[in-house]
């Protein structure tokens, strides 16, 4: 009874819980025990129930094969505290469950937790609106422009014509106006958590992220202020750690060689600096991960099989962070992963092997609930051996998303050309600009708006009386060639060409004229050189 997987979604914690609690009761060997000089069916000793439950956390996807005895035996106490189990006397609560031969067994019902009722996405979905390119509400727009009407003459058609085959010479750039600080911010948010949502797969962030928890200043400076390890650069020293806590942090991380000559050595040192590190982070008031975000740092742990994902998704999370609490974090599991990799350093506990306790110390921590959620140290283990694991890449900043928002603020940053025309400078009420279409759409488009118009071209064109037949023709070969489908269909024969234009009759030759001489020809006469 494996179970099956939680994937990513809204109070992905409480499933879990409930999740646990049937399989538990569901595959828990029951026997006769004999306890208080009785014996008592369908019960099971602390000892057995320690052993079973270990064995089904270890295979199953949502916990793995990190899970100690000892953290299950933490599971079985809060079990007995919320009355999933009880001592075979009725008590449970303020009874300590304990890893021995005591008696126990299953209530009549177990309560499973009620899943928070959610409100509807529109009336609780605070994400701002990505700004766009057509978004003019700030650009000061005149009440009232006078219009004229359009008027298709001859010089018309010709600024018309002259945009339809690329003989155009005036054209105006008009400027959006400039981006404000608040309108990068909001794009950012926006961004950032459109692009979380993707990789965790989910249609809406209601229920895992509240958008009004996350702070875009955080965001955009985990981005810019990191150095080139990508260790973000805190602009005001003071919500840094404290100097002795780095120092004692560099010590143990480069260990032998950032031992300080001042500092006295003996044995057991390396243990007291690990000491030292272990309470500075079990007095902060909020884990790294932050209270807010720990929803979302739970279905990150729905993606740890797919490795690239739950990465990027975990890149994108941790952009979230305030900045000091993302520095602390990307210092501790840096220092996590160079002690569980030196062999050099003496070992840190007798008992435990040096991975393990690193993972056992900081993994509360990092993730925890504001309230008591009991599978938090479960929870906290699997994501924070992952994190230790992949720390040089989980931390990073995310390229993709990076990317994305500054091609995004470099095309609204762009200029907008804008062609003079007959019709453009008379007919637009306020500037026009240009997004992209499809090719089927740009067809439809065309043939819809351009029709009418032309129409009425070709027929004031033929109508035209001050046009020679010269230019006339002229003109009409230059229509034919831009617009060939309305041109056939005004003149769909020879004959009704002919009917509004005369034909060429047949050209007469010049005839030819004979220049009168004033003298009569005389032939060349050879004149007498004198060669001296």
């Amino acid at each position: 009874m494996e179970g099956k997987m939680i994937g990513p979604g809204p109070y992905r914690a409480t499933k879990l819980w409930n999740e646990t609690i049937k399989l538990f009761r569901g595959g828990m060997p029951l026997k006769r025990h004999w306890a208080y000089f009785r014996s008592y069916d369908n019960s099971f000793t602390g000892s057995e129930a320690v052993d079973w439950l270990h064995e089904l956390l270890k295979r199953n996807h949502n916990f793995g094969p990190e899970v100690t005895r000892y953290q299950t035996l933490q599971l079985l106490r809060k079990f007995m505290k919320n009355h999933v189990v009880e001592d075979v006397k009725g008590r449970y609560g303020k009874e300590d469950f304990e890893d021995s031969g005591q008696v126990y067994r299953f209530p009549p019902t177990s309560p499973l937790k009620p899943l928070p009722q959610r409100p509807p996405v529109s009336e609780n979905c605070d994400l701002p609106r990505l700004i766009r390119w057509d978004d003019y509400e700030e650009l000061p727009q005149p009440e009232k422009i006078p219009m004229k009407s359009l008027i298709l003459n001859s010089e018309t058609w010709n600024k018309r014509h002259s945009i339809a085959i690329g003989e155009v010479h005036e054209c105006k750039i008009i400027r959006r106006s400039d981006i404000t600080p608040k309108q990068v911010n909001q794009i950012w948010k926006s961004m950032t958590i459109t692009h979380l949502q993707r990789v965790l797969g989910l249609k809406t962030m209601d229920g895992v992220l509240d958008p009004k928890h996350v702070n875009a200043k955080h965001i955009i400076h985990n981005v810019f202020s990191v150095n080139k390890t990508g260790i973000v650069i805190l602009k005001n020293k003071a919500e840094d750690m404290p100097y002795w806590v780095l120092s004692a942090m560099k010590c143990l991380a480069n260990w032998p060689n950032g031992r300080e000559t001042k500092q006295p050595m003996y044995p057991g040192f390396e243990r007291d600096v690990l000491r030292t590190v272990s309470e500075y982070f079990q007095r902060l008031k909020e884990p790294l991960l932050t209270f807010q975000l720990y929803e979302v740092f739970v279905n990150i742990l729905s993606l740890l099989q797919q490795k690239e994902v739950a990465a990027e998704a975990l890149q994108v999370c941790s952009l979230l962070l305030p900045p000091a609490n993302r520095r602390r974090l990307q210092l501790l599991l840096r220092l996590m992963a160079r002690v569980c990799q030196n062999p050099a350093l003496p070992p840190l506990n007798d008992a435990i092997a040096t991975r393990t306790l690193m993972v056992q110390t900081f993994s509360r921590c990092i993730l925890g609930s504001a309230e008591e959620v009991d599978l938090d140290e479960l929870l906290a283990t699997k994501l924070v051996t992952f994190m230790m694991e992949h720390h040089d890449s989980v931390l990073r900043v995310p390229s993709n998303l990076h990317r994305h928002v500054e091609d995004h603020l470099s095309h609204l940053r762009r200029v907008q050309i804008k062609y003079a025309g007959a019709d453009t400078d008379a007919s637009l009420v306020s500037p026009s600009y240009c997004r992209k279409i499809s090719r089927a759409e740009f067809e439809e488009q065309r043939v819809s708006s351009s029709q009418g118009p032309m129409q009425e071209l070709l027929e004031g064109l033929i109508a035209d009386t001050e046009l020679s037949a010269k230019d006339k023709r002229k003109r009409l070969k230059q229509f034919q060639k831009s617009y060939p489908e309305i041109y056939r269909r005004r003149f769909p024969t020879a004959e009704s060409k002919a009917a509004v234009l005369p034909e060429k009759g047949p050209r007469l030759k010049p005839q030819l004229m004979l220049l009168t001489l004033k003298k009569p020809f005389q032939p060349f006469q050879r004149s007498w050189s004198f060669r001296a």
